[in-house]
């Protein structure tokens, strides 16, 4: 075996050391989104445009602290900008179905409530008192008795006519009747009745002269009673005006520059004018006499709901809406049932995270925006049209109640989306609004280069976090030991994983453990005792697998040499774990001109990747091997005791190296283990998680007993990404176990053969006996087998 390709302890893992670096272990938090410029550079742009359409769609995958990030930074933006209006609604008096919205300075809107509270109780002071008052029963008893004298007049007249006519006029409440007079005196009935019949008739007579006349001179006597009634009711709208006008004077001085209060209070005072005129005149109630039923019915009717209040000096508003449904989003209207009839008014409008955030940040989750019905579509209108509009989502679908249109406020809000890339591209796709509303996309890596600034803000940050969970505090080798877990996150040692929580978690367990043996401070032990034990909890799977490995139940050799045969190496995902598993290919070669036949494809368990890798191998073959003659060969490659889709191109140099084995019955060693992808050049590919497979292969091995010989090839290019487990490189370091890196074909058949795999001479040759060269004849003899085969059939 060549040392040239195998690989020293320092390659297996990357060793973090901060001991060059100087931090304390709690430091104030930076704003700042750790190792993501490209995303922090469109995030802060995104936000300083304030022009329509620059939303944000913040795209990256579940775990890289998106929203953490987000909401720190614009909690830090918005405490230095100004508070938005508060908005309230109140009663639309001349249509009480679509209540008016008050603009309010910020801190306002109680202070308005208060205010309007105060001048309900000054008029439930004033009213019904100020009728009792002197001046105004003077008033009133003035146009009662001009009523009066202008009646009385009219029936003097007809009274003095019927006296000449010896008639008497008499004068019941409102009821006028007449009587017969002889000398002097009124006729009783039975004095009337032996009266002489000439009299009696003369007497019908003038009554009727008399009553016709009494009609004429009253004549005008609803007319008299109707200016009676006009000009008491204009006493009354006076005198409520007059005792309302210092009541109101104070609150037009007060919000002078507010042009909605204002206008509210004029249309409050012609509206509060009719409700005491008709309810708190003397002897008039709602219900009855009772204070506390008045104050309670005028506050429905006059107080204002403040639909939203923003402070002075909390700056602009920062909201996150964990669930966007459509009320929640866009407000709603509340019912109540009265006597099973469901009634409503402007009291019962509820604001929406719209509201809550106008004039500052909305943030939302993407994936929920799309999920709810009605919402997506009502937010992009509200965003088009710059108002908020509170209505039923359901009218659209025929389903119609009786409800409020309360009128809209205008909007005025940043939309931050956070979502994940399949999201992203999918409103693209689907929608051709999306790019107009939401221009800027601020792209989350899932990695972080890892330099020394970075590693310094992540130590900084993980003993910040230690510090705000209120955990033990970090030593500098138990950072140290979350930067390397945080780099086989990433799979590489240049980069450390982006998904800080997978981080905080850790440090959560590790805390746990730390309580436990009472120590002071969280140390790597217990880091890797953290790691250790969620592996445990995960590893039933694989251990399943590695019984069934060790007691023959999966065919898997790792000693002696066989033809035909290889371990590949695969990776196996299940939830949110994955690990990694030796798995045996196979290969057979023989006469024909069929082709390589993926058994796995004519299975239908073989996807689209894993069949191009497949392919490959054909173009490998004829590069190599058939520049003389006709490339004809039949072979079939499967995985063994595989039942489950295969994908990927990772197990395609072992396929090769297992075919051309076949091809030239040149036995490889089943010691070693083998995982790369292969182009048709012959050249290694890298593959990912390579530290799981490694760790797979290693396990079983460990298992049957390391005796020096077990080894795993793996691409050159995948030395940046191993970052091994402590107790291989431990095999490694006393000599037990192997990795080599490889570049080419060639040198992996001479690891796995231990023969020389052959270059071409300047003839254009291999050396004889080599395996390239022992390829040439075993394909030129198929060949020529095929040739004569054919020749038979067409005579």
């Amino acid at each position: 075996m060549s040392n040239t390709t195998k690989l020293p302890l320092e390659s297996l893992k990357l060793h973090i050391d901060l001991s060059d670096f100087k931090f304390s272990a709690v430091q104030p938090r930076k704003i700042s989104i750790l190792g993501q410029p490209r995303a922090q550079a469109a995030f802060e742009f995104g936000i300083a445009m304030t022009n329509a359409g620059y939303n944000i769609f913040v795209m990256g995958d579940p775990g890289l602290g998106r929203l953490t990030m987000v909401t720190d930074h614009l909690n830090t933006i918005a405490q230095h900008l100004p508070a938005p209006p508060t908005y309230a609604y109140v009663d639309n008096f001349s249509n009480s179905r679509e209540p008016l919205a008050l603009e309010l300075p910020p801190e306002y809107g109680q202070v308005f409530v208060k205010d309007i509270e105060k001048l309900i109780d000054n008029v439930l002071a004033t009213f019904p008192a100020a009728f009792e008052s002197p001046t105004y029963q003077q008033k009133k008893n003035a146009i009662e008795r001009q009523f009066s004298q202008t009646y009385n007049t009219a029936i003097d007249t007809v009274e003095e006519k019927a006296q000449t006519l010896k008639i008497a006029l008499f004068r019941e409440g409102e009821a006028i009747t007449f009587g017969p007079i002889k000398n002097k005196k009124t006729l009783s009935q039975e004095q009337f009745t032996q009266l002489p019949q000439p009299e009696r008739e003369l007497f019908h007579k003038h009554v009727e002269q008399l009553e016709d006349y009494l009609s004429d001179a009253l004549l005008e006597l609803p007319q008299w009673r109707r200016i009676m009634i006009d000009n008491l009711k204009q006493l009354d709208n006076d005198s409520i005006s007059l005792a309302l006008e210092p009541l109101l004077s104070e609150l037009h001085d007060k919000y002078a520059a507010i042009e909605d209060v204002i206008t509210y209070l004029s249309e409050l005072k012609s509206n509060l004018e009719i409700t005491i005129s008709d309810y708190l005149m003397l002897g008039r109630s709602l219900e009855s006499n009772d204070n506390t039923s008045r104050r309670l019915s005028l506050i429905e009717q006059y107080m204002p709901n403040i639909l939203i209040e923003n402070k002075l000096d909390c700056g602009a508003p920062v909201v996150h809406d964990p669930h966007p449904v459509y009320q929640n989003l866009f407000g709603r209207i509340e019912y109540i049932s009265d006597q099973g009839t469901l009634i409503t008014h402007y009291r019962k409008i509820c604001a929406g995270s719209l509201h809550k955030a106008n004039g500052g940040y909305l943030i939302l989750d993407a994936e929920k925006l799309l999920t709810y019905p009605f919402v997506w579509d009502s937010l992009k209108r509200a965003l088009q049209s710059g108002c908020i509009e509170i209505d039923s989502p359901y009218s659209e679908l025929g389903i119609n109640t009786i409800t409020l249109k309360p009128e809209v406020i205008p909007l005025n809000v940043k939309i931050i989306l956070v979502g994940s890339p399949d999201i992203y591209y999918l409103l693209e796709e689907m929608d051709s609004e999306f790019n107009e509303m939401f221009k800027i996309l601020a792209d989350f890596d899932n990695h972080i280069p890892r330099t020394d600034e970075t590693m310094h803000q992540f130590a900084t940050l993980m003993a910040q976090q230690a510090h705000d969970a209120h955990t033990k505090p970090l030593t500098r080798s138990a950072i140290e030991g979350l930067i390397e877990h945080s780099c086989r996150l990433a799979e590489n040692q240049h980069y450390f994983s982006a998904r800080i929580n997978d981080s905080l978690e850790v440090i959560g367990e590790a805390n746990f453990f730390c309580t436990q043996t009472q120590a002071s401070q969280i140390e790597r032990s217990h880091i890797e005792q953290a790691l250790a034990a969620r592996e445990y909890r995960n590893g039933r799977l694989p251990q399943t697998i590695l019984d069934e490995m060790l007691d023959g139940s999966i065919l898997i050799d790792t000693d002696g040499d066989a033809v035909g045969k290889i371990n590949g190496l695969t990776v196996l995902e299940v939830g949110g774990s994955s690990f990694g598993a030796p798995a045996r290919i196979t290969t057979t070669v023989y006469p024909g001109s069929r082709g390589i036949v993926d058994i796995e494809r004519e299975a239908e368990l073989g996807q689209a990747i894993h069949s191009k890798g497949v392919m490959i191998l054909t173009g490998y073959l004829g590069h190599c091997y058939a520049q003389q003659f006709p490339l004809a060969i039949s072979a079939s490659i499967a995985v063994e005791q595989s039942y489950g889709y295969i994908d990927g191109d990772s197990a395609s140099l072992a396929e090769l190296c297992c075919l051309i084995s076949a091809l030239t019955r040149t036995p490889i060693m089943q010691s070693f283990a083998v995982t790369g992808s292969v182009n048709q050049y012959g050249e290694v590919q890298p593959v990912g998680s390579v530290n799981e497979k490694v760790e797979g292969f290693f396990r079983l091995c460990k298992a049957r007993g390391l005796n020096g010989q077990h080894a795993v090839i793996i691409p050159a290019a995948n030395k940046r990404n191993l970052m091994l487990k402590q107790e291989v490189i431990d095999a490694v370091a006393q000599g037990l176990f192997a990795v080599y890196a490889v570049t080419s074909v060639d040198e992996t058949l001479e690891l796995l053969t231990g023969y020389l795999a052959g270059t071409l001479d300047s003839d254009g040759l291999y050396p004889a006996n080599s395996i390239n060269f022992n390829a040439i004849v075993r394909l030129k003899e198929i060949s020529e087998l095929t040739t004569d085969d054919d020749k038979e059939e067409g005579s």
